[in-house]
């Protein structure tokens, strides 16, 4: 559950007279996470420690000048960066006093916004959408500035982010009606252009948000009608610049809330992938009044916490180290909140389901229907169950609830209750279906392991695509699909699934070594996953090549050991790069190779795995770490691909569990010494990594001489 905790004041706030807006342009975080800075909309600037509610510093622009863009901080030359009559970007430090002194430069294009994330160079981005690093437009202040917007396009939110040490610039603008998004990657610079849909009765989005996680970028909108949407893009597919082409931005529903007539001053914005907060919307039991900051499960679709904020709400809320920033009235007040992390399990009590004797299914848990509106939401129990009785042998009840289902699943035949449990996903009115995925899926189970002639893999599939399933929900699922042989649904839970014990890993890996080619062959399996080890085994990638300090033909003679002999060398590497297993079954092994483990509990499992399973799997590696090593690397082809690093860890572990074995093993000797070659490249290239970040971290530590003349020449040496 998230809840939200007893707020506190920061500051007052200076309304205009017409009391339109709060006065804030914006708040940014400093140094820490107890400092934020606050520019107002005129010409102030204020640093507060939030904890001790006080200013620390406060910085004003002269009469006549305003200030035209929120301030932020730069962490790694630890300055202040503003913007003041659009073009004036300024720049001073804490001890600085008077701003008309500071650093200040005039650039050729009017500045929309300054941007800066901790770690980062600022960027700045202009209002006709081109962006510049803030170093490189300072070098240069006149510099001509590009038009990347049409003429009567305009912006209207932006923002950046940071994803593995790449930065982007994410705005929105607006043209004639019609919404779209910019994606800006830096450092190779590319452009991407995306149309939103549009909505009913041409509604433009109150606003926006943004956030970053597993290389997807994820942006939440708000509309005046109270729909709060999602699109999602992906950091994966980003190649060159799309140049004029326009993409479409697909969009999902997250929540519909209840508003009468039209929001004018509301705001949404992530606080985890599981919640987000809205400001201006109407709570659910306060009818009309939208002076309300709630926090929604997106998962569940609840409302989780809820808090009035007296006076007028002007649409502004901000989100730092897990504290709300929301003007209201006549005061900037500070929340804490806290989000617990959700999951299915939680919200169906952790249930535990015993196999009875009738194989029943587990007490179903009532649903938010029920408990806001009593029985009249659904008929009794009793009565629905004998009407179930009289009329399944005959017709398929229409509008069957999740209960009547879970009632059906006891004895109907599988056919029947695929057909059921789609109609129950089809079907519009049912709201809170999320809740009752686990149970669905237990059922299913339950009655499948209790009868042989019983199974439903496309239903089970559906459900575990979801994404509402876990293993800890239903721990015998994938037990189940290993005795069915059903390898396309163990791909699937090996993928969504996030708590997969490391001895039911071992279990699949186990299967999967064992499938014979022939069988493997008539596997059906996710399409990407099999595009990418087509593409990998494809005679096109065949080229050799150096990558990650390796290649076979250097590691020959810089990475083997002084006592073996030349013969051992040549015989030991293969002549062709063949992969020794099918490719579906190599599809899914590389499944395994993604699954999260604990090293500890993983290696008394490996342990169990016979020295036939071990080496199939060890030459399988061996495959992968080389085709990983030649000029075009493999993973730029496919989403589901396994990492270099998790390759060499299977290695090392593989080794550490069956090491006596594979070296009294005649069959394995070649493949021992090829993997002592990669391990040690890996370790050589790590340790020269190394000491190239040491080398650079004393250079930080370098007091540079700044008594210097017009010309001089300085040299570093380097040990």
């Amino acid at each position: 559950m998230a809840a939200l905790y007893e707020a506190y004041t920061l500051c007052g706030l200076v309304l205009s007279p017409s009391l339109s807006n709060s006065g804030i342009q914006g708040i940014e975080e400093e140094r820490d996470s107890d400092h934020v800075i606050v520019t107002d909309s005129n010409r102030c600037v204020t640093l507060y420690k939030v904890s001790d509610q006080k200013p620390l510093g406060s910085w004003t622009v002269k009469q006549g000048n305003c200030l035209t863009c929120p301030a932020v901080y730069n962490t790694q030359a630890k300055e202040y960066v503003t913007v003041t009559d659009n073009t004036v970007i300024r720049i001073w430090k804490e001890e600085d006093v008077a701003l008309d002194k500071t650093f200040k430069a005039t650039v050729s294009s009017n500045i929309w916004r300054v941007h800066c994330v901790v770690g980062v160079d600022p960027v700045v981005l202009f209002q006709r959408g081109a962006v510049r690093l803030l170093d490189s437009l300072l070098s240069a202040p006149q510099q001509t500035i590009e038009e990347v917007l049409a003429p009567d396009e305009t912006i209207r939110w932006s923002t950046n982010i940071v994803a593995e040490t790449q930065q982007f610039v994410i705005f929105t603008t607006e043209q004639k009606g019609d919404h779209f998004l910019y994606l800006q990657k830096l450092n190779p610079n590319t452009l991407q252009k995306y149309r939103l849909e549009r909505e009913d009765s041409g509604l433009s989005p109150l606003s926006f948000s943004a956030s970053c996680r597993d290389k997807l970028i994820y942006l939440l909108y708000l509309y005046p009608n109270g729909h709060v949407y999602q699109s999602v893009i992906s950091l994966r597919g980003l190649g060159a610049d799309q140049g004029a082409q326009t993409l479409p931005l697909p969009r999902n529903l997250l929540l519909a809330l209840s508003v009468e007539g039209r929001l004018d001053a509301a705001s949404a914005l992530h606080l985890d992938e599981a919640h987000i907060a809205v400001v201006g919307v109407p709570h659910p039991s306060a009818g009309a009044d939208k002076d309300y900051l709630c926090i929604w499960n997106i998962s569940f679709q609840t409302l989780q916490a809820g808090k009035e904020m007296a006076g007028k709400i002007f649409g502004q809320l901000w989100s730092y180290s897990s504290k709300l920033f929301i003007p209201h009235g006549k005061t900037l007040s500070v929340i804490p909140y806290g989000c617990a992390k959700s999951s299915l399990a939680s919200a169906l009590g952790k249930l535990k389901h015993a196999k009875t004797e009738e194989s029943r299914p587990p007490v179903c848990v009532p649903s938010w229907s029920n408990i806001l509106h009593g029985e009249r939401a659904q008929p009794s129990r009793t009565m629905e169950t004998r009407k179930l009785r009289t009329t399944r042998r005959t017709q398929s009840t229409p509008n069957l609830t999740v209960e009547q289902v879970l009632e059906l699943i006891t004895t109907t035949s599988a056919d029947k209750v695929q057909k059921e449990v789609e109609d129950l996903f089809c079907r519009t009115d049912t709201q809170d279906l999320h809740q009752w995925v686990g149970q669905l899926a237990s059922a299913l189970v339950c009655r499948s392991m209790a009868d042989t002639a019983f199974y439903t893999p496309t239903t089970l599939a559906q459900l575990v695509q979801t994404r509402h399933l876990c293993h800890s929900v239903c721990p015998d699922l994938v037990q189940l699909a290993l005795e069915k042989k059903d390898y396309f649904l163990c791909q699937l839970c090996l993928q969504f699934f996030p708590d997969i014990p490391e001895a039911v890993t071992c279990t699949c890996l186990k299967a999967f070594t064992s499938i014979l080619d022939t069988d493997a062959e008539k596997v059906n399996l996710e399409p990407d996953s099999v595009s990418f080890m087509e593409t990998l085994t494809s005679r096109v990638h065949g080229q050799v090549g150096l990558r990650n300090g390796f290649s076979s033909t250097s590691s020959k003679e810089d990475h083997s050991d002084a006592s073996m002999t030349r013969a051992d060398e040549t015989n030991s590497t293969p002549p062709e790069l063949t992969c020794p297993v099918d490719l579906h079954k190599a599809v899914l092994l590389n499944e395994i190779l993604q699954t999260a483990y604990s090293d500890d509990l993983l290696l008394p499992h490996l342990k169990d795995l016979s020295s036939q399973h071990v080496i199939l799997f060890l030459q399988y590696l061996q495959f992968l770490y080389q085709k990983y090593n030649q000029a075009a690397f493999p993973q730029e082809h496919g989403c589901r691909s396994p990492s270099l690093t998790q390759i060499m860890n299977w290695m090392c572990l593989l080794l550490d569990a069956h090491f006596t074995v594979l070296v009294m093993s005649t069959e394995a000797k070649n493949l021992v010494l090829n993997l002592y070659r990669y391990i040690n490249a890996q370790v050589k290239l790590f340790s020269e990594l190394g000491k190239i970040e040491g080398t650079l971290q004393e250079l930080q530590h370098v007091t540079m001489n700044k008594d210097v003349g017009k010309y001089s020449i300085e040299v570093i040496e380097l040990f």
